[in-house]
């Protein structure tokens, strides 16, 4: 089992930068692929980005080229860099770890990004 705990979120201007950390417990963390999702006020949680066990990502298009994930396994902690904020980035960031088999899927407290104009 691996619990995780998000942290960094805050409040930055618009065009600036912030980096959120999860930090996470459990064996055999390796095996898990990572993810952060967001859900804004109002909005349904949406996919931000993921990282495979193997080390591929995958980014919504929303943050193509601005927001950068990466993790460290023998630290135990998977990071979002976000560079270039924008207002539409405000939301709650979750951090997530899943795997198939066997099946587990975990989510953080949250940790909130509100990005001002």
């Amino acid at each position: 089992q691996v619990q995780v705990v998000e942290s960094g979120g805050g409040l930055v201007q618009s065009g600036g930068s912030l980096r959120l950390s999860c930090a996470a417990s459990g064996r055999i963390l390796s095996s898990y692929t990572m993810g952060w999702y967001r859900q804004a006020d109002g909005n349904e949680r949406e996919l931000v980005a993921t990282i495979t066990s193997g080390d591929k990502t995958n980014y919504a298009d929303s943050v193509k080229g601005r927001f950068t994930i990466s993790r460290d396994n023998a630290k135990g902690t998977m990071y979002l860099q976000m560079d270039s904020l924008r207002p539409e980035d405000t939301a709650v960031y979750y951090c997530n770890a899943r795997r198939e088999v066997p099946y587990f899927n975990s989510w953080g407290q949250g940790t909130q990004v509100t990005v001002s104009s």
